[in-house]
């Protein structure tokens, strides 16, 4: 009985080393950071109401009560182009996908945002924005040529009316 246990206790130990020493730890090899970038975008979105955002749910409520013009308890779904330029005959240069909800009296939202790009030098890549409906959106992450993004995307609304919203971008990025 008393060599089983020691038998136990041996291989226990061996296998804790083994597990050590294996081919996912180094000693020799130093770790090596990717140098941190910074790129500037600059973009607009162009949005058609019922188009390329439309409501996917909505509180069954009879009023609204805080006369706004998107009633309280709203989600909908967004599929925005991205352009160069305001006109909308502009280079398309990718699109905006993701959901807002509409949670406050006073109709603010908050947002989840994915900025594809599917041309020029940012071809295949990404970046996450997840925030309130402000000037200011959270950069919180990104895939491609924005790897473990972050940083800050602030809009300014151009041109808004009962159909069409143009939105400038101006987004600083910061990633690896």
């Amino acid at each position: 009985m008393r060599g089983t246990w020691m038998l136990s206790w041996i291989l226990i130990i061996c296998l804790s080393q083994v597990a050590v020493q294996s081919q996912y730890y180094s000693e020799t090899l130093p770790y090596h950071p990717r140098p941190v970038k910074v790129t500037n975008l600059h973009f607009f979105m162009h949005r058609t109401t019922g188009v390329t955002i439309v409501v996917v749910a909505q509180a069954n409520s009879t009023s609204n009560d805080n006369n706004s013009s998107v009633p309280f308890a709203s989600l909908f779904a967004i599929n925005d182009p991205l352009r160069t330029g305001s006109e909308p005959d502009s280079e398309l240069i990718g699109n905006i996908q993701g959901i807002a909800s509409v949670a406050g009296m006073n109709a603010s939202s908050t947002e989840y945002l994915d900025f594809g790009f599917n041309t020029g030098k940012f071809n295949g890549s990404s970046l996450s924005v997840f925030s309130r409906g402000e000037p200011d959106l959270a950069v919180v992450g990104g895939r491609g040529h924005f790897m473990m993004a972050t940083g800050v995307a602030q809009f300014n609304p151009i041109l808004v009316n009962a159909t069409n919203i143009i939105a400038e971008f101006n987004v600083t990025v910061i990633h690896y």
